[in-house]
């Protein structure tokens, strides 16, 4: 069932009538601004300003109450004190408004009482099918039609610029900064709504009205907590479903998910590696800087998305060459060399050219302008690259140079409107208008121009990507549901995980050294053997596992040294006997686990084994459930994945396996996620290609156990 009801959404957009309860004359004041605003901006819809104690408001009629309007309005712009808020609310659900926007604070930000508050008026709004954005909000805009619900003072004489960027904040303050930079940098806006408070009306709605309306070309969003998840993933899948780029600054990053030490997914799962997941599964652009969050918003804005990771780079200084070749490799973006017959024929034109790529022409372009366009040629026609960066340093300045140059800049946009082209370029408000009119994106700073085409390749692969994902794999019909409250042990674990398809290593329990020796026999030597007990979930640390057992006699001893060990390390643990199973050589260690997020559900962690995971914390998380293309996903984003895929002439592992494993693994948890506190596979075992994987050892904890004997 959707959640966001879009249409809904529309009346704080593209309101045809807007009252201002609580209208001032002073358009410097709060209840003043809006009204300025909309006047300056040409909104062409109805102004009804509401006060009682004039008969006209900034040259526009004005009314005692909103009963009195005698026309439909179907958006309100609340600015009255708190106290007034609630009959303000009343009047409008009277007149049967469709939208208020509560400007006005004194909520849930200051006290409970005002906490209160605020649900008594969203509830009684709800009942009555008004939508409420707000309070303590700072409102809309719209740059289109004109119709600027805010006080934001950044408004001064003419609305904003017309353009691809809609904005949504949480923060009335960031978000009015955000449209301030906008401004100053020249970019063209399209919807901007604050969110305050969110009663009713939450950041994720905003995002999907933003991402639906036909001229929004990107959303960029800023967000600081979540209060919906659901939601907000149903605003990524209707962004992700028109094509829409994300960008979005998500602030408190700090780790606030590992209080359950217990597992050891748990402790390496804070909760903003899994907001980072949840961003990753739907290709949303995380901004850590507002430049980033800018330079990104505004290279999308342009609405070209290369399919393949290449750059070509023609540049005046074999310097900043070098900078840009470093960045690309950086950024993941990769700098194929020219053809030879290409770089000897550009040799011919300039002697002392660079020509492999990055494309040094070198300070001769002040000589000769007109090897400009050949240059951009062959880097396009014979290198084919999909996007291309021009440092160009300070010509941008000289006035009479630029003129010469600007010919060849206008043929190479005509003939390549389907490539990116960036123009690292210091330039005037003027001349940067041309170049952008042409279809250059410019940046002064060639890294940051070259992070930004990285990210819309990113988008580009994105939206090429076949639509939807890879069905998920059926759980079995021999898994059992988990029961929370009741402990499993080692063996228990194993066989659940067993059940739900995931492969588990063959192994026998034994009660005595002699079933120990005969068991160990038959599964073959070496062996390892481990104590069974639900009581004790880190085994190695009291000594209760002994691996490389060689023989029978190795196996008795090892179950009697097991079982004194433990019993005087955890003298009330349940102890069910000592597992017996054979060692396996030849796999990569990887760890697969679960931990449940407060906020999204059971989340599914991947990693390679040993110091990659305790040190170099080098793992990979996905909501579940999911299929088996986001698995390799997950597999091939940890940075140890060369060990599996066959570096330094080891054989490749049986990746198809380990992806089957974790897809079925995220099923299994996705299906318990009411019961299930943590899943850890611990080492999971990749053989070669062809070979499978198995799990070593297993550890399921269900809500509501209390574990003994560790940490």
């Amino acid at each position: 069932m959707p959640r966001i009801a879009v249409d809904q959404l529309k009346p704080f957009f593209s309101p045809e009538a807007v009252a201002i309860i609580g209208a001032s004359s002073d358009r410097t004041k709060i209840g003043g601004r809006p009204i300025h605003n909309m006047k300056i901006a040409g909104y062409k819809g109805g102004i009804y300003p509401i006060n009682p104690n004039y008969p006209e408001i900034q040259g526009i009629k004005a009314y005692k109450s909103l009963a009195d309007v005698d026309a439909p309005v179907d958006m309100a712009i609340v600015v009255v004190p708190q106290k007034l808020v609630k009959g303000a609310i009343s009047d409008c659900i009277a007149k049967g408004v469709k939208a208020a926007i509560v400007l006005s604070s004194g909520f849930a930000e200051i006290d409970e009482k005002g906490a209160v508050e605020q649900r008594e008026i969203t509830a009684m709004a709800a009942k009555a099918g008004l939508r409420v954005l707000g309070p303590n909000c700072m409102g809309t805009m719209n740059a289109y039609n004109g119709m600027i619900a805010t006080f934001s003072s950044g408004i001064i004489d003419k609305g904003p610029d017309m353009g691809g960027i809609s904005i949504a904040s949480q923060s009335g303050a960031f978000g009015a900064h955000c449209f301030l930079l906008a401004r100053e940098r020249g970019y063209g806006l399209n919807l901007w709504a604050t969110t305050g408070n969110q009663s009713d009306v939450e950041f994720s709605d905003c995002l999907a009205y933003m991402a639906q309306d036909p001229n929004t070309k990107v959303v960029l969003g800023y967000m600081e907590g979540i209060q919906d998840p659901a939601k907000l993933v149903e605003s990524l899948e209707i962004a992700r479903a028109h094509k829409k780029p994300v960008v979005l600054m998500k602030v408190g990053r700090s780790d606030v998910g590992s209080a359950a030490a217990a597992s050891h997914t748990a402790s390496l799962t804070g909760s903003d590696a899994v907001f980072d997941a949840v961003l990753r599964e739907y290709d949303v652009h995380r901004a850590h800087s507002i430049d980033e969050l800018f330079d990104v918003a505004y290279a999308a804005s342009f609405g070209r998305f290369p399919q393949k990771a290449e750059l070509g780079i023609i540049t005046v200084s074999g310097g900043v060459g070098v900078i840009m070749a470093d960045a690309a490799a950086d950024a993941g973006l990769e700098l194929p060399p020219l053809p030879e017959a290409t770089q000897k024929a550009l040799k011919v034109k300039v002697p002392f050219a660079g020509t492999r790529n990055p494309l040094d022409v070198t300070a001769q372009l002040v000589n000769e302008p007109g090897l400009m366009q050949p240059m951009f040629e062959a880097l396009l026609d014979e290198g084919g690259y999909p996007a291309a960066i021009c440092f160009m340093a300070g010509v941008g300045l000289n006035d009479a140079m630029m003129d010469k140059l600007m010919p060849s800049f206008e043929n190479i946009a005509k003939k390549y409107t389907d490539r990116v082209m960036v123009m690292s370029i210091m330039v005037r408000p003027e001349r940067r208008h041309q170049l952008e009119a042409m279809g250059y994106l410019i940046y002064e700073d060639p890294t940051r121009g070259i992070n930004a085409m990285a990210a819309l390749t990113r988008y580009g692969k994105a939206f090429a990507a076949k639509d939807g994902r890879q069905a998920l794999p059926a759980l079995p019909s021999a898994a059992t549901p988990l029961a929370s409250g009741k402990a499993l042990d080692e063996a228990e674990a194993k066989a659940a995980l067993a059940a739900a398809g995931v492969p588990v290593v063959e192994e026998v329990t034994v009660q005595s050294a002699a079933d120990a020796a005969k068991a160990a026999e038959r599964l073959g030597f070496p062996i390892a053997m481990k104590v069974l007990s639900p009581d004790i979930l880190h085994k190695s640390e009291i000594g209760g596992v002994v691996l490389n057992v060689a023989d029978a006699a190795g196996a008795a001893e090892a179950f009697d040294t097991i079982m004194a060990r433990a019993k005087k390390a955890v003298p009330d643990a349940k102890i069910e006997g000592v597992l017996v199973a054979p060692m396996i050589k030849d796999g990569v260690e990887t760890i697969m686990g679960v931990s449940r997020d407060p906020v999204f559900g059971p989340v599914v962690m991947f990693g390679l084994g040993g110091i990659f995971v305790e040190i170099m914390k080098d793992v990979t998380f996905r909501i579940a459930p999911f299929g088996v293309d986001v698995a390799r996903e997950m597999i091939r984003a940890v940075k140890g994945f060369p060990l599996l895929d066959g570096a330094r002439g080891r054989p490749k592992a049986d990746v198809e396996a380990l992806a089957d494993a974790l897809s079925r693994l995220s099923v299994y948890a996705a299906a318990n996620a009411d019961t299930l506190e943590s899943i850890d596979v611990n080492p999971f075992l990749v053989r070669p290609a062809g070979k499978g994987a198995v799990a070593v050892d297993a550890l399921i904890v269900p809500q509501g156990v209390e574990t003994k004997g560790h940490h």
